[in-house]
């Protein structure tokens, strides 16, 4: 998927001054760090030896670096002008030197240049604030400039911020914000992303750079710096050694967002979401370290260390006032295990006066695995597939009809499980087919005898289900082995390995971070790949997401579909002849559900927006389109069955939903923001029902000839043991 790299600027945050020259506070210069250089330069080596897409590190590759590198630093073109970028090309050719002579002078004094820029245009965009804006004037904004052209001059690119800032104010205006507040709300905003970017450490320069030169040669090929590395390594093994809360940055303040239920947090008694962390020490009677104005994750990495030991926290309770009472609270760190990220069940009812069906949900987020306690030989370590198959075995218990697989945004992970999690569906054969770079192809494949499930089974995908989760539909769908519903998946079709370079330099210690490579190309067992085409659903739903923005089609050097010769597999069942009859009842189903119905004209809505890609800045027709979109929302609200569909913003309350208001993360009061996210929870998944629907149908079919027309009631989440 495509990488905006801004979050250089929106997600930073550990605060440095700088020059201030004409106005303009600088962030200081960054250089780069002796290893870092000689990071690149083991990581090239292994690019160029391992790589499955081996290219030498010459001009031709230079270029692509170079092209990449300023896409990842100004991909809507709003920093650099084109005064910049002719300079800029000087290093066009040069960025593959840098790596091979362990000079990294020229990637950070385009990182630098960036920088700059975005401190230029920030405070340009605070003086703006001053001088207020005419609404009356018919003049419009382009939103998304990817395909733009850089600004000529700073003239122009000004002018794309004055735009820029006028429909940040009229946002707000319209939510209903007087000038005073909108003029506060916009210079804290602007001022924030300043001290973000002074925030900027080398490593996080070095991480870009290093990620256009990986991605220049394949989208999937990425370098994570350690720290980076070791978030890969805890998203994977669902655990990590710390106090169990949830932290956000808000205000300068590292934030209480959520406390992990049975976490020294949680137990002890003394912290709740809105605590704010003033003050980290190591230890009883440790140097408390300020840490007000940080960046988050060098305030987690404080709070973070050994099992077993003590950290002290000097906190500003959620209800004092800034200059309020603190008070310390000691915490012994133990091993949380992040059960949010875990595969979850339930169990949804289809009724129809009385319960006629039961289908089990089993969400799956990521085909996680814990790596290294696999490889020490740890009988119960952590990974997708035990976790389902201890839901599967409640689910029997809860005698369902049915089971679904959620799969949506699931962005794959451990390809062993893949392999694992289709064997609880499969008696024994292949699942997936590799080719190498050398062509040798080896086939992966479930050896387990028997299944966990036997039963009616179907898969739901969207444009966010990648690598793993497709390898999985995709085996499930060429054994006949179950339904696809959704929408085309994104279309990964390579392998990645993930290489820790200071194991390969023997560092003593984490310091060159791991390279994560493409390796080889897999394959379905009919021989085609998932590779730009993705897995087609056997029943499509409305396309949600933005395909020319995201998927594997939407990257300009992903590798061509193609295919191989079949694997030796026999299907397990053939669903071809119950297609026709379960399309018919779906289409019927969903013409007569106003949601469904709500929802693809919200798709429609969204892609004529995308499409004409300019929203007016003249006050009376905004004001205009609003009440229109006002009129729409409350029809739909005042229905007796809707209130809760997924086609609004957010549903509160009585089923009313939150209109836009203008702000953005973190701008918002924590309780509002979490209690909009429980309402986004709540709401009713219109997509998720029809799946169901589509099971039970399926039931149906096969037991009597017939077809539901019922509705859905969800049953409780079931837990794991």
């Amino acid at each position: 998927m495509k990488r905006n790299l801004l979050w250089l600027v929106f997600a930073l945050s550990t605060a440095v001054q700088g020059a201030s020259l004409d106005g303009v506070t600088y962030p200081p210069e960054l250089k780069p760090e002796p290893q870092e250089a000689q990071a690149a330069h083991l990581a090239a080596e292994l690019l160029a030896r391992y790589h499955y897409k081996a290219m030498r590190l010459d001009n031709a590759l230079s270029e692509k670096i170079f092209d990449q590198y300023l896409k990842s630093l100004d991909s809507e073109k709003i920093f650099f002008v084109q005064a910049d970028i002719d300079q800029l090309s000087n290093n066009r050719t040069k960025l593959g030197d840098a790596i091979l002579k362990e000079d990294l002078t020229a990637p950070f004094a385009i990182f630098n240049l960036f920088e700059q820029r975005a401190a230029e245009r920030f405070a340009f965009a605070r003086t703006l604030l001053k001088k207020g804006f005419d609404f009356q004037q018919n003049e419009s904004y382009q939103f998304a400039r990817e395909k733009e052209a850089w600004p000529k001059t700073d003239a122009e690119a000004r002018e794309l911020w004055r735009k820029r800032v006028k429909s940040d104010w009229l946002r707000l205006k319209l939510a209903g914000k007087d000038d005073k507040s909108i003029v506060e709300i916009l210079d804290k905003r602007y001022d924030n992303f300043l001290k973000r970017i002074a925030r900027v450490k080398s490593a996080d320069a070095f991480q870009t750079y290093m990620n256009a030169y990986t991605m220049a040669i394949d989208p999937h090929t990425n370098y994570m710096a350690p720290r980076a590395a070791e978030e890969f390594d805890i998203s994977m093994r669902l655990s990590l050694v710390g106090i169990g809360a949830v932290l956000s940055e808000l205000d300068e303040y590292t934030t209480i967002r959520e406390l992990v239920p049975g976490g020294p947090a949680s137990l002890s008694g003394q912290l709740k979401p809105g605590d704010r962390i003033l003050g980290v020490a190591q230890g009883e009677g440790g140097v408390m370290i300020d840490v007000m104005g940080w960046r988050l994750d060098d305030t987690v990495a404080l709070i973070r260390g050994p099992a077993d030991s003590v950290v002290v926290l000097d906190v500003l309770p959620a209800d004092a006032s800034p200059d309020g009472k603190h008070k310390l609270v000691s915490l012994v760190r133990k091993r949380i295990s992040l059960e949010q990220q875990a595969a979850k069940a339930s169990v949804h009812s289809i009724v129809d006066g009385k319960v006629i069906g039961r289908v089990g949900v089993i969400t799956l987020a990521s085909f996680y695995e814990d790596f290294a306690a696999r490889q020490r030989g740890v009988q119960d370590y952590r990974s997708a597939t035990r976790d389902v198959a201890r839901l599967l075995d409640g689910l029997k218990r809860e005698k369902v009809d049915s089971v679904l697989i959620d799969l949506r945004n699931n962005g794959g992970g451990s390809l062993a499980e893949a392999v694992e999690l289709t064997g609880l569906f499969i008696d024994q054969g292949p699942v997936v087919q590799e080719r190498n770079a050398s062509g040798q192809i080896s086939v992966e494949s479930d050896t387990q005898a028997g299944v966990a499930w036997d039963g009616p089974l179907g898969v739901l995908i969207n444009r966010g289900s990648a690598s793993a989760a497709e390898i999985f539909a995709a085996a499930i769908q060429d054994y006949g082995r179950g339904l696809i519903i959704g929408e085309p998946s994104f279309g990964k079709g390579t392998v990645q390995s993930v290489i820790d370079l200071d194991r390969v330099a023997k560092n003593s210690k984490p310091q060159f971070g791991e390279l994560k490579l493409t390796v080889a190309q897999f394959f379905r067992i009919n021989g085609g790949t998932t590779q730009l085409r993705g897995v087609t659903p056997d029943i499509l739903f409305p396309s949600v997401s933005d395909t020319e923005s995201f998927g594997e089609s939407s990257f300009d050097n992903a590798l061509p579909w193609t295919q191989i010769k079949a694997a030796n597999y026999s299907p397990a069942g053939d669903l071809k002849g119950l297609l026709p009859v379960l399309l018919a009842l779906h289409d019927a189903r969903v013409k007569k559900d106003k949601d469904f119905q709500y929802l693809q004209e919200d798709i429609a809505e969204s892609r004529l927006r995308r499409e004409k890609n300019l929203i007016s800045l003249n006050e009376a027709e905004r004001r205009k389109e609003r009440a229109a979109e006002e009129t729409r929302l409350t029809f739909r609200e005042t229905r007796t069955d809707v209130g809760k569909g997924a086609g609004n913003d957010v549903v509160g309350k009585g089923g009313t939903a939150l209109r836009d208001d203008g702000l953005q993360p973190g701008e918002r009061k924590l309780a509002i923001e979490l209690a909009a996210e429980k309402a986004r929870k709540d709401a009713r998944d219109i997509l998720l029902d029809e799946a169901v629907n589509i099971l039970g149908d399926e039931v149906a079919v096969m037991k009597t000839g017939g077809g539901l027309t019922a509705r859905i009631q969800r049953g409780p989440v079931l837990p794991l043991e």
